[in-house]
């Protein structure tokens, strides 16, 4: 499911306490207990595996509110009933489906023996696109339980392109009067950049949201949450993040993890694939094909870590952020032509014009 680390010793999480306040109330007080992760961060989450003589079990801590469990337990009951496989909460022996402990919340589900989606492994990955197109078709009409948190996202994209593209011509400005090593790396690569970030925001300015197709999303749709198990069947995992959202918001999160790798480096055809691949299943509008273009078009990283590092100039680790900014750049050629030649494909197989 993920690796292993080295178990951390932290007391409110000991595996004594672990036995007696949570395991206990699903009957699994002697099992074996071995620590997958732990974030302490401000989303405070930790993974545990457990296991008995003949079963396995996902033990997680998580970061959220007893109504957004609500919303996400009624997700993965809906996507179970709708022939998706997703982990279900495993009741407790007095049939709750968490345990509460120190204003902490555990949930448990089965655990998924699987191998993550491998991005190199074609087949894997259009099955991936497909499944994600089943999940978002399935959940059309979807009403979560009562009490549960209402998870809507649905952000404006063309606010928040325009936003970050400003945001580049301020760090431009910040770049000219610094001139120091990561300020060159950042004026070497403005020009290609501001190319992609300015044509993804005059795109985002045509977009009718009331023509964007809209689902229950997972919106961390990445290889380390889709397994694929022994048998070839695939799994999705760690519904968190799940929300109401754009369709094609989840598809080019999952699309640009993709295309961003060296290995994938901006492939147009493989992009194009993967639309197809989805399109097969639940079939997209105009303009959620211009908010996937948007998506990829976008020079995300390159702003990011231009933002984050002159808004802390004065105590940011400045050797780190030269060299985050030189790997984001690396593909920047091949980020241009693909800007150019995917509206082509886009509009040519989907016969719409873009603008």
């Amino acid at each position: 499911m993920t690796e292993i680390i080295k178990e951390m010793d932290y007391s409110f999480l000991s595996q004594e306490i672990l036995r007696e306040k949570i395991l206990k109330s699903y009957g699994l007080e002697k099992s074996y207990i071995t620590q997958i992760k732990f974030k302490d961060t401000d989303k405070q989450r930790a993974v545990y595996k457990i296991e008995t003589a003949s079963k396995a079990y996902c033990l997680k801590k998580v970061y959220y509110s007893i109504s957004d469990l609500r919303f996400i337990y009624s997700s993965l009951e809906w996507f179970s009933r709708n022939g998706i496989s997703v982990p279900k909460l495993l009741p407790t022996l007095d049939g709750g489906r968490y345990v509460a402990y120190n204003s902490m919340l555990f949930i448990l589900t089965p655990w998924i023996e699987g191998e993550k989606c491998n991005y190199d492994n074609r087949a894997q990955v259009m099955e991936s696109c497909r499944n994600l197109a089943f999940m978002h078709k399935s959940t059309k009409g979807f009403i979560p339980i009562k009490g549960s948190t209402k998870r809507v996202q649905k952000d404006d994209i063309y606010a928040s392109v325009m936003k970050h593209t400003e945001n580049i011509i301020q760090c431009y400005s910040e770049a000219l009067s610094k001139k120091d090593k990561f300020s060159k790396v950042f004026l070497d690569h403005y020009r290609d950049n501001y190319t992609l970030a300015s044509v993804s925001t005059d795109i985002a300015s045509t977009i009718d949201i009331s023509n964007l197709s809209t689902s229950l999303c997972h919106l961390d749709y990445v290889n380390k949450n889709i397994l694929f198990d022994k048998n070839d069947q695939i799994w999705v995992i760690d519904f968190d993040k799940c929300s109401i959202d754009y369709c094609a918001h989840d598809l080019s999160y999952f699309l640009r993890r993709l295309l961003k790798r060296s290995n994938t480096r901006w492939n147009i055809e493989l992009a194009a694939d993967c639309i197809s691949a989805y399109s097969s299943i639940n079939p997209l509008t105009p303009d959620d094909l211009k908010y996937i273009y948007i998506y990829l078009c976008f020079p995300q990283k390159f702003w990011k870590i231009s933002r984050d590092y002159y808004n802390n100039f004065n105590k940011c680790n400045k050797t780190a952020f030269v060299s985050l900014l030189t790997k984001a750049v690396e593909h920047d050629e091949f980020h241009l032509k693909f800007l150019k030649d995917f509206k082509k494909i886009l509009e040519a197989n989907y016969h719409f014009n873009m603008r």
